[in-house]
């Protein structure tokens, strides 16, 4: 089997309700985050945590040295475990979460966290292009309502078609399926 981590990218309070960018089912989806972090705290494989946090200040959420910009209590990390922070959607892009990666061996990603249509799309395409076999477990993410051109999208419409579009970089289902994928 290859050597798996799940990768829990911007659960952080500014996303949750009473934060500053709150999403639409961020508790659930933490819920079910916290279900694959349990699991995998279980067998022993690694957790690594992605914390973005903005490079302006005064910045709109995740602004550095704020209670907004901590990891959610639900899914902190624990000692031992990898948190890589970040400026940018992608989780690669000018950190060193492929050295942490590669240094574990992995081969394998679990992925979940915020926002489906930002972070979780550009780690995820990132992460397939750089080799890894990518596994997103859909209900262990949310995004929010997006307008454009006069259109506006909710929530869940913005959340399925990020995941659709992730079926050709990755493995697309709830986190009950990736845990029986896994097994």
């Amino acid at each position: 089997m290859p050597k798996t981590a799940l990768l829990i990218v911007d659960m952080q309070r500014d996303y949750f309700p009473g934060g500053r960018m709150a999403l639409e089912g961020t508790d659930a989806a933490a819920a079910q985050a916290a279900k694959l972090m349990a699991h995998f705290r279980a067998q022993g494989w690694p957790v690594l945590h992605v914390q973005h946090i903005m490079a302006r200040s005064p910045a709109p959420f995740f602004e550095a040295g704020t209670e907004g910009a901590e990891i959610h209590p639900s899914l902190a990390p624990q000692d031992g475990e990898t948190l890589i922070v970040k400026a940018f959607p992608n989780s690669f892009r000018e950190t060193g979460l492929k050295a942490a990666l590669d240094a574990l061996g992995i081969e394998r990603l679990v992925i979940a966290g915020a926002m489906s249509h930002m972070c979780i799309d550009a780690t995820t395409r990132a992460a397939g292009d750089l080799g890894y076999t990518c596994l997103v477990a859909d209900d262990a993410c949310a995004t929010l309502a997006l307008s454009h051109g006069g259109v506006d999208v909710p929530a869940a419409q913005v959340h399925a078609t990020m995941m659709a579009g992730l079926t050709s970089y990755a493995t697309v289902a709830p986190a009950d399926a990736v845990l029986a994928h896994l097994a």
